[in-house]
């Protein structure tokens, strides 16, 4: 029973340090310029913490559970889910967002897939060393 509080810390810890890194150090000149116009002057902190805790929960249920500790498995299903997920909210952006641009569309889904697959397979690999 402890695998899956383990798992969850694993796949938030990972999600959230590489969202950091990305968001902060590598992104930030590309979404600004892509669309620094719709973007609020200050994120919703509580809006903010909301994904961040929620988010590892779909990473859980929909990749890392089901790969049962196979963290090749944890990957694809991760990437997967999160391709799913940021082009949910990319390709709506698209649809419905005057000047939001298709290069920024696909790079988020991609960074989706990537971080979403990370944070599955942190949560695979705690979940088989409890397993062990």
């Amino acid at each position: 029973m402890a695998r899956v509080p383990l798992a969850y810390v694993a796949a938030l810890v990972a999600i959230g340090v590489l969202d950091f890194i990305w968001l902060r150090l590598v992104a930030t000149a590309w979404y600004e310029a892509g669309m620094g116009h719709l973007m609020a002057a200050r994120p919703h902190l509580a809006a903010a913490a909301a994904f961040y805790f929620l988010y590892p929960v779909g990473v859980l249920v929909f990749a890392a559970l089901p790969a049962a500790g196979d963290p090749v498995r944890a990957l694809l299903l991760g990437a997967l889910f999160g391709a799913f997920c940021y082009g949910t909210f990319d390709l709506t952006s698209l649809a419905v967002l005057r000047d939001y641009p298709a290069w920024l569309a696909l790079l988020d889904i991609g960074w989706g897939a990537f971080v979403s697959a990370c944070g599955a397979v942190a949560a695979a690999l705690a979940w088989r060393a409890l397993a062990a």
